[in-house]
């Protein structure tokens, strides 16, 4: 649970933009005006992109929450708050960030709204986590619509992934379905496979973009990606199902596939969920 100091001399800087940053922002409009920075950052935003806004916050007092975005300033004292869900702070019953923001604004429950669960249960769990939750096909449509809308994706970038949708191909026994995608909004292809939304449904994906390679399906899979990887961003509802993703212009994401395969061929890797055939995964929202 985070240390709530006063709402009023809270400062919030806001990370990489999706559907749930942009609820937060809206949130923030009304709660916090005139307290918060959005630079609408992307995927991997870091606190430096905003150092002289946080040194000046912190000069006058105010206490700087980083949403979502790596500190890689350094900082750790009483003057600094995280909200995020992500890496160490992933799983599916952790506080989303628009939780722990609703919570250090001190709110009370009756202005958590039904919107505010759809957006975080998007965030924690894609769309298994908004059946769970009830929604109906038309809210589900509209929550990853208004997601990918939030995260800058382009008519051209759904059409590229749509064509990325009929060129799938498959390794490790069937276990893995692997794309390749010409942009990193891996949510245009990600909606496009889930049986929910029509698609023919996945076990495990493995996405192959120019500098970025993302994957998402099985939980003790991403898990052991990240140990891997320490530089690599991972969430979801772990230790269940997640997401992984990693910057790779001095990767091989060829290595990676082949990790990957390996893994999903050990069975001691394998969980329930990947007994499933059409499951679709986790999304990172990107």
């Amino acid at each position: 649970t985070l240390t709530r100091p006063s709402p009023d001399r809270l400062v919030f800087f806001l990370g990489g933009r999706d559907l749930e940053m942009v609820t937060i922002r809206e949130l923030l409009e009304q709660e916090a005006p005139g307290r918060f920075h959005d630079k609408g950052l992307g995927w991997g935003a870091r606190a430096s992109s905003y150092e002289g806004e946080i040194r000046t916050a912190r000069s006058q007092g105010f206490t700087a929450v980083l949403v979502e975005l790596e500190n890689d300033l350094g900082l750790h004292d009483n003057a600094l708050l995280i909200a995020d869900h992500h890496g160490p702070r992933a799983g599916k019953e952790a506080p989303t960030s628009l939780h722990q923001v609703f919570q250090l604004l001190g709110l009370p429950p009756t202005r958590w709204t039904r919107h505010f669960d759809l957006v975080a249960a998007n965030d924690r769990g894609y769309i298994p986590a908004l059946t769970a939750l009830k929604a109906s096909p038309r809210e589900i449509a509209e929550i990853r619509a208004a997601d990918r809308h939030a995260q800058g994706v382009t008519a051209e970038e759904e059409a590229e992934a749509e064509q990325a949708a009929r060129n799938l191909e498959t390794d490790a026994s069937g276990l893995l379905t692997i794309a390749r995608l010409p942009h990193a909004h891996t949510a245009t292809l990600t909606d496009r496979l889930h049986t929910d939304l029509g698609g023919p449904g996945y076990r495990n994906l493995l996405v192959l973009s120019p500098g970025e390679v993302n994957f998402f399906g099985d939980g003790q899979i991403v898990l052991a990606l990240a140990e891997r990887y320490p530089n690599a961003w991972c969430g979801g509802a772990l230790p269940d199902r997640g997401f992984w993703g990693l910057h790779c212009d001095t990767v091989d994401s060829a290595k990676i596939r082949r990790i990957v395969s390996a893994l999903l061929d050990d069975e001691r890797y394998l969980t329930p969920s990947n007994e499933h055939a059409g499951l679709a995964s986790l999304d990172q929202n990107e």
